[in-house]
């Protein structure tokens, strides 16, 4: 066993679930990094990784639908669902249940913050997911999320929706001269744990709106807030004219 039997205990008491295998919650925890480092090599949470995203998904769009499914159609649903599984979300779960101190990283991973790396941390949670899962089947894995997520079903549909710029942006742009944003990476700075990305927005040639953020898909959604604004201004401005 890689990590102290005291230290899976307690964790297990966090998560509100006590594995029967206890592996497969350490396998959980260890990241690739630390995989190749050992001799032998053992396996990392990558698979666990895809079958808990995918009961996560399953379980997410469950909740969403017995709450939501009579007012709200399928893409508010989706963009729903969006909000509740993107990486800031889970790494914020992860941090939550205490997951970073307990995460199995290679020496240079760790050296460079990846006990706080948000993707490592999100990747850690959905491995969680699948390894309860795997050992106690679908009833504890959905209640486990549920505990994690039930509290925030409200906040997918006041801040979920409303966070879409980038389709609204689509939407906006078709109506009022029929083309389509193109959104560019300009620059990427900052560490491997800590990425700054800079995105620059067009519109028919013409630079509109440029946003950092700490993913691409961040920067480029408040790159689209802005353009909105812009362009709601525009409209209010030739409406008044008229």
């Amino acid at each position: 066993m890689l990590i102290k039997k005291g230290g899976l205990s307690w964790l297990e008491k966090t998560i509100g679930y006590n594995f029967v295998r206890k592996e497969l919650l350490e396998q959980a925890l260890t990241h690739r990094s630390y995989a190749v480092e050992q001799i032998p090599r053992i396996c990392d949470n990558e698979r666990l990784e895809f079958l808990g995203d995918a009961v996560l998904d399953l379980v997410i769009s469950h909740l969403l639908f017995s709450k939501y499914a009579n007012d709200y159609g399928e893409g508010d649903l989706t963009r729903m669902r969006a909000f509740l599984v993107n990486e800031a979300q889970l790494a914020r779960q992860s941090r939550r249940l205490g997951m970073a101190g307990h995460l199995l990283l290679g020496k240079g991973e760790a050296r460079g913050g990846g006990h706080d790396k948000p993707s490592i941390l999100a990747d850690a949670f959905e491995a969680l997911v699948g390894a309860i899962y795997m050992d106690g089947g679908m009833g504890p894995a959905f209640s486990f999320v549920q505990r994690s997520f039930g509290g925030l079903l409200d906040d997918a549909l006041s801040l979920g929706l409303g966070q879409d710029y980038k389709t609204n942006l689509q939407e906006a742009a078709q109506r009022s001269c029929h083309d389509m944003p193109v959104y560019a990476v300009e620059c990427i700075s900052g560490p491997d744990h800590e990425r700054v990305f800079t995105v620059a927005l067009s519109l028919q040639g013409k630079m509109l709106a440029r946003a950092t953020g700490r993913s691409k898909k961040e920067a480029e959604q408040k790159a689209a807030r802005i353009a909105l604004e812009m362009i709601g201004s525009k409209e209010e401005t030739r409406d008044a004219a008229s």
